[in-house]
């Protein structure tokens, strides 16, 4: 039930900052409607789940997602500095790590934050196996830390008890 207030409230959030009708009183209760029957449906097809919508990672995001968005802003600066550099100082290189995730959930965030991240990229995963491929060897050491894994783990840590 809580999954599917949650639903309801994001997209009818998103159908008023999509829409700009705020004063409108027929189209924000056919808007209302649409979100109610687009629920009502997803219910239906029991797609509202654990992964489909993660409530359960709302309130660790809002310590992890800031601290993303800075991790990114730092590897852009030092992938500007290499792509720059008269010398081009690259020296790619792929490595193997182990995630330390329990769901799939847990490693397709933990990958796509090694993605978004400029300068590496999650090339293939195999269970708790990821082949890393990074620009520079500094950026090999930094997805090696597992600093990324722990934050992501620690995220994660909440589904692990029943919704």
């Amino acid at each position: 039930m809580l999954r599917s207030l949650s639903l309801g409230a994001v997209l009818f959030a998103t159908w008023l900052l999509l829409s700009g009708f705020y004063d409108d009183p027929l189209l924000l209760g056919l808007g209302v409607v649409s979100t109610v029957l687009v629920v009502y449906i997803a219910h239906r097809m029991d797609v509202i789940d654990h992964e489909g919508h993660p409530v359960q990672l709302s309130f660790g995001g809002v310590m992890y997602w800031p601290w993303l968005l800075w991790e990114i802003v730092k590897s852009n600066i030092g992938v500007a500095k290499v792509i720059l550099s008269p010398s081009m100082p690259a020296t790619p290189v792929f490595f193997k790590i182990k995630s330390s995730q329990k769901t799939d959930l847990g490693r397709t965030i933990y990958a796509n934050s090694i993605t978004l991240t400029p300068g590496t990229i999650t090339v293939a995963i195999d269970g708790e196996d990821f082949l890393i491929h990074a620009l520079t060897r500094e950026g090999a050491k930094g997805v090696m830390s597992g600093k990324m894994d722990r934050k992501v783990s620690r995220l994660e840590a909440p589904s692990e008890t029943p919704a």
